[in-house]
């Protein structure tokens, strides 16, 4: 039995494995995306991709999906107030989950949790689009798109040996 995932989750998961380029160099497929969403969206011109790119990553999937985009998309504090709330306790995969970190904030997909920490499909994790596990207690908004159904519930997962937490997605 295959379970029904949100557009903008399934057009994640196609985007896993995407890397930055090495040195001054750029990914073309970030870039891209960039390029796509343009600067009336990302509210800049993202000219490079050691530029945070998280909410680049977002937001091109949520255009991949038809969905409109958080409002300076680029930073990842703005998909704080996107579409609406939802309550940890009704988390579900491809939830918008909003995170602090050293210098700046960090978005991702929801695609699970285990006790300490929630699972985030997410771009600029490790300078490519991963899997994370990332503290439940950076965690400082949780969201969903306006008018789409919340497909499912929270996920339990257990921790993967050896995968320690995310410290810093930058």
């Amino acid at each position: 039995m295959t379970t029904a995932i949100p557009a903008w989750l399934a057009a994640a998961r196609k985007k896993l494995g995407t890397k930055e380029a090495p040195g001054a160099a750029n990914s073309p497929t970030i870039m891209g995306w960039a390029k796509r969403l343009g600067t009336k969206v990302l509210g800049m011109v993202y000219n490079a991709d050691n530029v945070p790119w998280c909410g680049v990553f977002v937001a091109a999937c949520m255009q991949d999906a038809g969905l409109p985009s958080a409002p300076i998309a680029v930073r990842a504090s703005a998909w704080a107030t996107y579409g609406q709330r939802l309550r940890f306790e009704r988390l579900s995969p491809g939830a918008i989950l909003v995170f602090q970190r050293p210098g700046g904030g960090h978005v991702g997909f929801y695609v699970g949790e285990d006790a300490t920490a929630f699972h985030v499909l997410g771009g600029n994790q490790s300078d490519a689009v991963t899997i994370a596990r990332i503290a439940k207690d950076r965690c400082i908004a949780a969201r969903w798109p306006t008018g789409e159904p919340v497909i499912g519930g929270p996920v339990q997962m257990t921790a993967r040996a050896g995968q320690p937490l995310s410290r810093d997605e930058a």
